[in-house]
């Protein structure tokens, strides 16, 4: 009889060991190696061909004029927009996010609406008894959607009671931590359990076409938990971001086999769940009367969708000989070293001697390399405390030179900036030809802008 090969499994990276150790070799984290029972390896299975005894598979030419499945509308145009225009049959989703950020009531709103237009849609809650998902979704007023609800952690349940009948055009499982299969041995939410139960609705979805979403925990820094293998597995991978003290959240595509990965849906968390916010801007802008130092608007691009920022700046001086402090928030804390760097190496200011405080109004996130003249004209105006207009916005990427570099889509920034009443431009000097409502001040050199703001 032979022996079962005993392995260990890194609980946080996946790496397999063949003998147990206190520290991970690959990731360095301790005491995270776990016994897990391997298959039985015996001297005929080690030479044993597996060129025969299998079923034939049907090939398709990739030239073959086959229907491609139509996506299913999740009713929710933001959640719609971040998926590429929708649900495809078959797919599997993994949507991801911190605890409270509201993707169970999100999901929760999708599958009444598709319920709501005749489609079956079973939802099967791992954490929640059914009387609590049935509380929520009155609270939420869709107490009436025809959802079949289910609470339950084995996947081999689940499986046989969808099996019995038709499958359902949507299944929910919240979440996928808290499933387990047993064919493997271990607790739920471990890295094999949460992989073959992944594994075995993945193929579930691909057989009868149901598409599946599955709803994971983040760890601490905000990386999806459970094995990167999990990410690898799925279709497309959806992160829900936002502050629980904000009003806003954003559904951003981190991977989509059926669409790009640069659209972002935007929602505000209201009374009867998530709101779909049209215009995104209104969220990130404060309204206020007067120009105020060290704040210029920006406008940002997620994918197609214009997004206008407000960019806050704030200096402190300091006494002789302390240590200048800088903090940012919503920004890259390197850019913004390369940013000030630039003002004292090209234009002759000098923030070695003050504090330097950046902040994105609202809790939005930039990596837009367009945002480097916005931030340099805050830094500058916080620093000489003149205001920018308020009817001004300033976009352009900054070079180690000096030199004001174009972006993309300058055009379509313009356009969203004049439609919300904005009447003046900053803008590189190259996209002085392109029209969008506003007057344009182009120029060439970020000294040229300084120039401009400080009245030189």
């Amino acid at each position: 009889m032979a022996k079962p090969k005993k392995r260990y499994v890194c609980q946080v990276c996946g790496s397999v060991q063949s003998r147990w150790q206190g520290q991970c070799p690959d990731c360095n984290e301790w005491n995270t190696l776990v016994e897990d029972a391997g298959g039985v390896v015996t001297p005929f299975s080690a030479r044993h061909n597996l060129r025969g005894g299998g079923q034939t598979v049907q090939l398709v030419g990739l030239d073959s004029d086959i229907p491609l499945p139509e996506r299913t509308s999740t009713g929710i145009r933001e959640f719609d927009r971040a998926l590429g225009g929708g649900i495809v049959p078959g797919s599997a989703t993994l949507i991801g996010g911190d605890p409270g950020i509201g993707k169970s009531t999100l999901l929760l709103q999708a599958a009444a609406r598709i319920a709501g237009r005749g489609l079956d849609v079973a939802y099967i809650s791992g954490e929640e008894a059914t009387d609590q998902v049935r509380l929520r979704a009155r609270r939420l007023g869709l107490g009436g959607a025809p959802v079949r609800l289910a609470s339950a952690t084995s996947v081999r349940d689940i499986l046989t009671t969808l099996s019995e009948g038709k499958p359902p055009a949507l299944l929910v499982i919240d979440s996928i931590q808290t499933m387990h299969s047993d064919l493997i041995e271990g607790a739920p939410g471990t890295v094999s359990q949460v992989r073959a139960s992944a594994g075995e609705l993945i193929r579930f979805a691909k057989e009868t076409g149901t598409a599946v979403v599955l709803v994971g925990h983040v760890t601490k820094d905000g990386s999806i938990a459970g094995p990167r293998v999990l990410e690898h597995m799925v279709d497309t991978v959806l992160s829900f971001e936002g502050e629980r003290s904000h009003q806003y959240r954003i559904l951003r595509a981190a991977k989509n086999r059926f669409g790009g990965t640069d659209e972002i849906g935007v929602f505000a968390m209201g009374e009867d769940g998530l709101d779909e916010v049209g215009n995104p801007s209104a969220l990130f802008l404060t309204h206020r009367g007067e120009s105020v130092s060290g704040a210029v608007v920006f406008p940002a691009l997620e994918g197609t969708r214009p997004v206008l920022v407000e960019i806050q700046a704030l200096t402190v001086r300091l006494a002789s000989g302390a240590t200048p402090r800088r903090a940012v928030v919503g920004w890259d804390s390197g850019r913004l070293a390369m940013i000030l760097a630039v003002l004292e190496a090209r234009c002759g200011l000098s923030f070695s001697t003050a504090e330097v405080y950046l902040n994105i109004a609202g809790g939005y996130r930039i990596s837009d390399p367009a945002a480097d003249l916005a931030v340099a004209a805050a830094l500058v105006s916080a620093l000489s405390e003149r205001p920018v207009a308020a009817e001004a916005v300033a976009f352009g990427e900054v070079a180690l030179s000096g030199e004001l570099r174009p972006v993309s889509h300058g055009g379509l920034r313009l356009k969203e900036a004049a439609k919300l009443g904005f009447e003046r431009a900053w803008v590189p000097s190259t996209l002085k030809e392109e029209k969008g409502g506003l007057a344009l001040t182009g120029f060439r050199t970020l000294g040229e802008m300084v120039d401009a703001l400080l009245g030189r």
